[in-house]
């Protein structure tokens, strides 16, 4: 029988030597912003792609539906021009603001965020991520439904080129006021409640033509930054469309999606430190 000296064994001191004296193991590189992004928006893509396909046919049918309505009111001009506007958008604020905050509600209430904390991932990703996936099933309804208000109220075609621009600016500021409203609502319910009040809000401020409006109106729906993704696609209907308030109004989309954003990001760490 050997027998073997007590400093060798895993509590002897020999061991403990040889422990100390070993370097530590080198960590795994830090997950950049733009892989971890590109990786968050493809698992949001698969997984929303079956979730909320049927919801996006809502919003595109509701949308249509509100301009059928709004024909037998209004004939054509500024204010056509405005009601095929304000329901393109609305199908974006339906889906990135009003479907978002659902998400992120949900996802906090059920600890979901939890998972996301593990993940070697910035917090910037997880919200940029989402955010750009529920945008992105917003493409297809608000095209069907400008091709389909244009030819319901005889408006040109020509500039509709300038919703690849709209859709992604517009799309951002909802979708980051829809993510802070989510993340921030103390309970589900709350942020679903929220995000309803925020479609509810770009349907009226901005489908109903603004010169109808009380003063008191329009300053909420200047307010609203789903107004100025309106206005620039309504701007883009006349002959000779003002190209330089076109793109003050998609700079100003632009701005509140950066700050938007910004802010669901800050909420994200919040809610998943708690």
């Amino acid at each position: 029988m050997s027998v073997v000296p007590a400093e060798v064994l895993p509590g002897g001191a020999l061991a403990a030597d040889e422990t100390s004296g070993r370097a530590p193991a080198a960590l795994g590189p830090r997950a950049r912003l733009w892989p971890s992004l590109c990786a968050v928006y493809r698992a949001q893509l698969s997984r929303a792609r079956v979730a909320r396909i049927p919801l996006l046919f809502v919003a595109t049918f509701q949308s249509i539906g509100i301009m059928i309505l709004m024909r037998g009111v209004v004939d054509g001009g500024a204010e056509a021009q405005a009601v095929v506007a304000g329901s393109s958008v609305l199908v974006v604020a339906f889906v990135a603001l009003n479907l978002l905050a659902q998400y992120f509600g949900q996802l906090r209430a059920s600890g979901g965020l939890d998972h996301y904390a593990t993940l070697p991932v910035p917090p910037a990703a997880v919200v940029l991520g989402a955010a750009g996936a529920y945008a992105s099933f917003t493409v297809p309804g608000t095209v069907v439904t400008a091709v389909t208000g244009c030819l319901l109220f005889g408006l040109p075609m020509t500039h509709l080129w300038i919703l690849v621009a709209v859709i992604p600016l517009a799309g951002a500021a909802l979708a980051g006021l829809g993510a802070a409203l989510g993340l921030l609502a103390p309970r589900p319910e709350l942020a679903t409640l929220l995000g309803q009040l925020g479609m509810s809000a770009a349907l009226l401020l901005g489908v109903l033509p603004a010169d109808r409006m009380p003063e008191v109106v329009r300053f909420a729906r200047d307010l609203l930054p789903s107004t100025y993704g309106v206005e620039a696609f309504a701007r883009t209907f006349g002959e000779a469309p003002a190209w330089g308030f076109v793109l003050g109004d998609l700079a100003v989309c632009a701005v509140v999606g950066v700050v938007s954003l910004a802010v669901a990001t800050w909420a994200y760490r919040r809610a998943a430190v708690r």
